[in-house]
């Protein structure tokens, strides 16, 4: 087996020294885009069990693609760096992955709409998080007419009025289940305690990225992106020592302390006015919570579309549903646009 180099640095290689002199001076823009852990940054060795090899995609103009296409099939070799050029897993059959299309029809197959042709807030709402990685994370290699680096600027963060939103949306998660905990243990559930934990743990993972302005991966990486957030190094330990409680007040001290951080790091990140960070008990229970629906209150107050202050707090389609069949094509998350319409 060849030796193990990130699939950035052999996706650069391989362009520099077989797709560029094969593309002569045809004007195009040349990525490692799309699905895969070497877009994210998150491959090793055992990426390269499963679909692994030589890929990018490489944007002509329509009138191109043809003759483009045909010259890439013809004149790659067999093999590149020891790895085979042309490959297939699962359902995909062995082929090469130098994708060659133009830069629209792609986007439209990513997300159900080219940016550049201007993005809505319902196209954003529409939108997981993932998807949007897959366009913005990968390494690009070149870049002929600017185009590429158009759209990735047009996608780098939401709009401010999205981006409040959405940690509302957030914030409200939280607060529906953060008294959970303590009442599931109450009756001598600790799974369920256990289990909720986990939930909050997750939301709390994800309300950092946004805190942060970074895009949430799906849930393979999501500890991975996490992990390279600067707050890691506070919420993080308290997180798993939420998780590896086996007695709730152990695990309900541990929360606490992830919400305090989270709840800091929300004020610092200006989503909002700053709001108390104290904890205090439930209704009088004897249970500890932020109180997180204040943080909701608070970056509602900051929204200044009115059409997003009049939706229901569902959020975008990655806070709405976590099916994978659903977030993976955008032919089936914007089926579920009717949500945001009123």
């Amino acid at each position: 087996m060849a030796e193990f180099v990130r699939g950035a640095e052999l996706a650069q290689a391989f362009y520099q020294e077989v797709v560029r002199p094969v593309l002569g001076g045809t004007t195009h823009a040349a990525a490692l885009l799309g699905t895969g852990s070497d877009v994210l940054g998150f491959d090793t060795s055992r990426s390269t069990d499963h679909g692994w090899g030589p890929r990018m995609h490489v944007f002509v103009d329509e009138a191109n693609l043809t003759d483009v296409a045909s010259r890439v099939d013809a004149a790659l070799p067999d093999t590149y760096q020891g790895w085979p050029t042309r490959y297939g897993w699962d359902a995909v059959p062995v082929q090469h992955h130098v994708v060659v299309r133009p830069l629209g029809a792609w986007l439209r197959s990513q997300l159900g709409v080219d940016p550049r042709e201007g993005m809505s807030t319902v196209d954003w709402l529409a939108a997981p998080q993932q998807k949007l990685l897959e366009v913005t994370a990968g390494p690009v290699f070149h870049d002929g007419t600017g185009e590429l680096a158009r759209t990735r600027s047009i996608l780098s963060w939401y709009p401010d009025d999205v981006w409040r939103w959405l940690v509302a949306c957030q914030w409200r998660r939280l607060d529906q289940e953060e008294p959970f905990v303590g009442r599931t243990a109450e009756v001598g559930d600790e799974l369920g305690s256990s289990i909720v934990a986990a939930r909050l743990a997750r939301d709390l993972m994800r309300l950092c990225l946004l805190l942060d302005r970074r895009y949430a991966p799906y849930s393979k990486w999501l500890g991975s992106a996490f992990a390279r957030l600067d707050i890691a190094a506070t919420v993080g330990p308290a997180l798993e020592a939420a998780l590896a409680a086996s007695a709730f007040r152990e695990r309900e001290a541990a929360l606490v302390e992830a919400f305090r951080f989270v709840a800091r790091h929300h004020n610092e990140a200006g989503a909002s006015q700053p709001v108390s960070a104290d904890v205090s008990p439930f209704y009088g229970r004897p249970y500890q919570v932020l109180g997180s629906g204040r943080f909701v209150d608070a970056c509602l107050d900051r929204v200044q579309d009115p059409w997003l202050r009049s939706l229901p707090l569902v959020g975008a389609i990655d806070q709405l549903v976590d099916s994978t069949d659903v977030l993976e094509h955008p032919t089936v998350s914007r089926r579920l646009l009717s949500m945001y319409v009123r």
